[in-house]
């Protein structure tokens, strides 16, 4: 599978703040930045104490000096300008992302996903940060639940950002990706555990049911690459690999049987990450696919430095979708990943 690791940004003297950071993408980028760099300060806001105070016994500020643990919510616009005080970079992870708990929550879905994304903006703008990667989803294209309509409005405000913030103001772009292989969210952790439970059956929505995979640490180098090739209002997309969920369940548990238990409410059968409306508008390099903004932000050469650098324009009838896609998991590569993060 591709790392991601090509451009790399360099994070050494920088002041560096993630939102949603005691979560798992968090962990996984702090752990990163410790083992890469040396930053001047690196700031883990999330309003859970619980999380923070446990995620300091893995990362100590002691061991760490420049790590800052710092309690706040998203929703807060105040708590949040008081954060990015002379922060260069933000990666904003913080989202509620559960399908059917923002079905059942609309109201808190919205607070965190649309106005938390919001605050972001106007904050960063505020306090003169440099740039901003935000964490988004594949269910952000044509969107059939809250989570997935509340991440693309997300998506639209950080494409905005770029020019409510002016020639001179932050630059901001997104990162959308799939189903992260192993985090607190993923049916991996559900599996084993049922498996470890002495489960006679794995649980399914629908036997056919396809998503995209990425790990981690891949995650993670997608944001670090973004930061240093962004120039703002792109959505990246990496090329990653598909897996259905049959192969999935005969990976981590061969000798036991799929029972259908149904679609959950706002679940899709397959995820697209580029949808066909998206691609005149999308081009293409060795490891991803960038979503070029289509509104007249402040600069007309954008395009003409990606072309520059190897990219080129797709198909106009070209999508990305997990049940078309080119790239597959075989039952083989799905055991070794899931054994690689220690499944």
């Amino acid at each position: 599978m591709r790392s991601f690791t090509n451009p790399e940004m360099d994070l050494n003297g920088k002041n560096i703040l993630v939102t949603g950071g005691t979560g798992s993408f968090g962990h996984a980028f702090v752990k990163s930045v410790i083992e890469r760099y040396t930053p001047e300060r690196l700031i883990i806001f999330s309003r859970d104490e619980l999380k923070q105070y446990e995620m300091a016994q893995v990362f100590s500020d002691t061991e760490h000096p420049f790590l800052r643990y710092f309690i706040g919510d998203v929703r807060d616009l105040e708590r949040l300008k008081m954060a990015m005080r002379g922060v260069d970079y933000v990666v904003h992870a913080a989202a509620l992302k559960h399908v059917p708990i923002a079905e059942y929550n609309p109201f808190e879905c919205i607070r965190t996903n649309v106005h938390g994304a919001e605050n972001v903006v106007n904050a960063s703008i505020y306090c003169g940060v440099k740039k901003v990667v935000a964490l988004s989803t594949d269910k952000a294209a044509n969107p059939i639940n809250l989570y997935g309509a509340s991440k693309l409005a997300s998506d639209k405000i950080f494409v905005a950002g770029n020019a409510l913030g002016g020639r001179n103001g932050p630059r901001f772009s997104v990162v959308r990706y799939g189903n992260v292989m192993g985090s607190r969210g993923s049916v991996v952790p559900l599996f084993k555990r049922l498996v470890n439970n002495g489960a006679t059956h794995l649980p399914i929505t629908h036997p056919d049911m396809t998503r995209f995979w990425i790990t981690l640490r891949q995650g993670v180098n997608m944001v670090l690459s973004s930061f240093a090739r962004m120039q703002g209002g792109e959505i990246f997309v990496p090329k990653i690999p598909s897996v259905d969920i049959k192969t999935l369940c005969a990976a981590i548990a061969p000798d036991l049987p799929m029972e259908d238990i149904g679609i959950r409410p706002g679940e899709k059968m397959h995820e697209i990450m580029i949808t066909e409306d998206d691609a005149r508008a999308t081009l293409e390099l060795d490891d991803i696919y960038v979503i070029m903004p289509l509104m007249q932000l402040w600069r007309e050469s954008s395009r003409e430095e990606y072309f520059a650098s190897g990219a080129r324009e797709v198909d106009p009838r070209f999508s990305f979708a997990s049940d078309t896609n080119t790239e597959w998991l075989s039952l083989e590569e799905t055991r070794t990943l899931l054994n690689s993060l220690g499944y």
